[in-house]
């Protein structure tokens, strides 16, 4: 992710910051995704080997997770590809990368950015490519705590113009399809996995101001997806790359796990029975305890303040045995979710908090169009954006219980805030009770988002920031 040096956070919010980056030191990208079947396998970060990556995929719908050991130029390369790509001609290559804004809310350096490319299809179904990127981050964001939270990402589409329809391994493994990222289904001999060309998937999302993740939609009706996680450990510019068929609806679930993994810095909950007790002591991942609820009480560690809470992934927040691939002597916080299986569209409670704080360390949700620190007179108007989180009524004041997000805004003169303001978007100095009287002043608005999702303070923290100007109320109207 990006480090945003331009803005101010409010006090709280820095120490949010600073407990949120060392947190995401001790659960590295590789090791919150790694999981093998054979205990034996290579150990989580080594990337399978010279020339490989570790990925995640799901081999039926709804089920969980695997991993498998890819190599990063995608499935094994077929007489075809070692002949090379058959060149674009002059106006497929004019098409070929154009750049497309399909969910722009802000500056890229407060928010996340999402780059989904196409693979398989031609010149001419790049108009299918964008209904379907379109559909599918629909499919995504319909689930919390995306659904309240869309605002404070930014999705581009990037055109990647194919020779041919379609993508290798679709419907059997001997159809090899000329396309430009190299995807194909049976990558490592596993039908439902869908590999692709790193390097060439980094060269298209470069296109985009900036891409902290990456979704590859590759135009298959066929179930099947990956993703890749801790890509930033191997030299690339983003964190996630999540690979999905575009005509199954099923596979959408695999990008919004997969932002789990690279978002949310959450850990797997499905297990395997090879892996047996767990023995390593306390793990740093956010949603897997070796505590018993009493001890994560006294304790006052992971999300003990979720203790009996009923869950939207059903039942209640406790400990369940079972969660990073081991099955014994390590807990998740609930029976079910979407970390542990994709039957589940629903992350836990303490998943939810989890995105939302890392949501809140790749973007802010407060800006205006007035540059803060710039001097302004008391008439001018100020208006502010909370990047949509919870709506506006009429007269500009956020929305109330349509959305997770609950967005707090406070106006203050000269440090004392004027609680006649509380929650406007839009302001004047004068309003705010500056007056004509030859002095400078400064008028400051805060934001924090209030959710009940959020309990955990240090996140609260998180989603705080502010904006100042200086007012010259030099005794002339303007």
């Amino acid at each position: 992710m990006r480090i945003r040096l331009a803005r101010r956070r409010t006090a709280g919010a820095v120490a949010g910051l600073a407990l949120a980056g060392l947190l995401a030191a001790a659960v590295s990208p590789a090791s919150a995704t790694a999981s093998f079947e054979d205990p034996a396998a290579t150990a989580p970060g080594s990337g399978g080997g010279p020339g490989g990556l570790t990925v995640e995929y799901f081999p039926r719908a709804g089920g969980t997770g695997h991993t498998a050991q890819v190599p990063s130029d995608g499935p094994a390369r077929s007489a075809k590809a070692r002949r090379g790509a058959t060149p674009l001609t002059a106006a497929e290559a004019s098409a070929d990368g154009t750049l497309g804004r399909q969910s722009v809310t802000g500056p890229s350096e407060d928010r996340l950015d999402v780059v989904i490319v196409g693979d398989g299809y031609t010149a001419d179904q790049q108009g299918d490519f964008h209904a379907d990127a379109t559909a599918k981050w629909a499919d995504i964001t319909a689930i919390e705590p995306y659904k309240s939270y869309q605002g404070l990402f930014n999705v581009w589409t990037v055109d990647a113009v194919s020779k041919e329809s379609g993508i290798s391994g679709d419907p059997t493994a001997d159809v090899v399809r000329d396309t430009a990222l190299g995807s194909g289904f049976w990558c490592d001999g596993i039908e439902r996995l869908i590999c692709a060309d790193i390097d060439k998937v980094a060269s298209y999302a470069a296109k985009a101001p900036a891409a902290d993740l990456v979704v590859v939609l590759s135009n298959a009706t066929k179930y099947g997806g990956a993703g890749y996680s801790g890509l930033t450990a191997e030299g690339y510019p983003f964190n996630g790359v999540s690979t999905l068929s575009s005509d199954n609806a099923s596979s959408s679930l695999i990008a919004a796990h997969e932002i789990g993994h690279s978002v949310g810095l959450l850990a797997d909950e499905y297990t395997y029975d090879s892996y047996g007790t767990w023995t390593g002591g306390e793990p740093a991942d956010i949603n897997s305890t070796t505590y018993t609820p009493a001890q994560l009480t006294e304790k006052r560690a992971k999300w003990y303040r979720w203790l009996g809470q009923t869950d939207p992934a059903g039942g209640t927040v406790g400990t369940f045995e079972g969660s990073s691939y081991y099955p014994l002597g390590i807990y998740r916080p609930t029976a079910s979710s979407l970390m542990r299986e994709l039957s589940n569209t629903e992350f836990n409670l303490p998943g939810r908090e989890a995105m939302i704080a890392g949501f809140y360390r790749a973007g802010s949700a407060l800006s205006s169009t007035r540059a803060a620190g710039s001097t302004l007179a008391p008439g001018h108007r100020i208006t502010v954006s909370t990047a949509g989180l919870g709506g506006t009524d009429r007269h500009g004041r956020p929305g109330a219980g349509k959305a997770l997000a609950e967005p707090d805004l406070r106006w203050y003169v000269d440090g004392k805030e004027k609680v006649s303001a509380r929650g406007r978007t839009t302001v004047t100095p004068l309003a705010l009770g500056v007056r004509h009287d030859g002095r400078r002043h400064t008028v400051t608005v805060t934001f924090v988002d209030r959710t009940d999702a959020i309990r955990d303070p240090a996140v609260r923290a998180l989603s705080g920031d502010e904006l100042s100007w200086t007012v010259k109320a030099t005794g002339h109207r303007r």
